[in-house]
């Protein structure tokens, strides 16, 4: 009887020693799949590889839109001289870069547009963040920031020319108006989105009043903010182009002026070279600039890989 029990307690000791390591042999392979995975996300492809990775679907699709334009007009739809290849276009930018007069007017373009935004990304973001602070607020002045980011940034010129002239304040004017209303709308739905939970972990640790703000709201509402300063960039450069055409200053060359010019002069090669700067500029702003600000704030929140 005690060799029997003795035997079973052997067995019931070696059992329990092969389900330990039966135990551990599954806690070391999950813990190297966890090692694996920071392996994998250390082992990211290097820089080169990333940019071509971003790069190639855009001159794809730029690509594509040439080859579409070059077929247009081959069709014989309207004559050359109305509408050029893209070759000729291309030509006539790659010309028009090589003159002092082109980058003196980029710069004084992006100089406005970088004014005006800066000042509508103050205004709205500290518009929005005052709405967002009251629900009857909200409510209120909501529909009112939607119904003048609605607006056409064009019907705000008759009035900036009453008020300021044929100036530059005319132009940031509309501008600020044009991009104000969106940046606000990217704050007041960012603050609007912040989970309730998030709220209340913040206060039980002691973030209340601008530490809330400041530890909690602000980092959880970022993604839609990102979201309003694009729209508000958009916003601001359409607006900003469209005051170079109607406001026109001496001495003080700029894109919108540039094509008005040729416009006026019936010079569509170089009308639509200055066309294609303009898009060429709004695509690396967005790419260089928002784009990769975007994606590096998504990252951090485990959003985007």
């Amino acid at each position: 009887m005690a060799v029997t029990e003795t035997a079973g307690a052997q067995s019931s000791g070696t059992q329990l020693a092969d389900a330990q390591l039966i135990s551990e042999d599954v806690l070391a392979d999950e813990l190297s799949g966890l090692d694996n995975l920071e392996m994998r996300d250390a082992t990211r492809p290097g820089l080169l590889r990333r940019t071509w990775k971003v790069v190639w679907p855009k001159v794809l699709a730029v690509g594509l839109a040439l080859g579409a334009w070059q077929i247009v007009v081959w069709s014989g739809w309207r004559p050359e001289y109305v509408l050029p290849s893209p070759a000729t276009v291309l030509a006539r930018l790659w010309n028009d870069l090589g003159q002092a007069e082109t980058w003196q007017a980029v710069t004084t373009t992006l100089r406005r547009a970088g004014t005006g935004f800066g000042l509508a990304v103050v205004i709205g973001g500290a518009l929005g963040a005052a709405v967002s602070a009251s629900k009857t607020i909200r409510s209120g002045l909501g529909s009112l920031i939607t119904g003048l980011q609605t607006m056409p940034s064009i019907a705000w010129f008759p009035l900036a020319l009453l008020l300021f002239g044929l100036s530059e304040p005319a132009i940031l004017f509309v501008v600020i108006l044009g991009a104000a209303p969106a940046v606000a709308n990217g704050v007041i739905s960012g603050i609007s989105q912040v989970p309730v939970i998030l709220l209340r972990a913040g206060r039980s640790l002691g973030a209340t009043g601008l530490r809330a703000y400041r530890h909690v709201i602000i980092p959880a509402a970022l993604p839609s903010v990102m979201g309003g300063l694009k729209s508000g960039w958009a916003f601001a450069w359409r607006s900003l182009l469209a005051g170079e055409l109607l406001v026109i200053i001496a001495s003080k060359p700029s894109i919108g002026a540039s094509l008005e010019f040729q416009r006026e002069f019936a010079d569509t090669p170089g009308m639509l070279a200055v066309m294609l700067l303009i898009l060429i500029i709004g695509i690396l702003i967005d790419s260089l600039g928002f784009s990769i600000a975007e994606r590096a704030v998504l990252r951090r929140r485990g959003l985007h890989v």
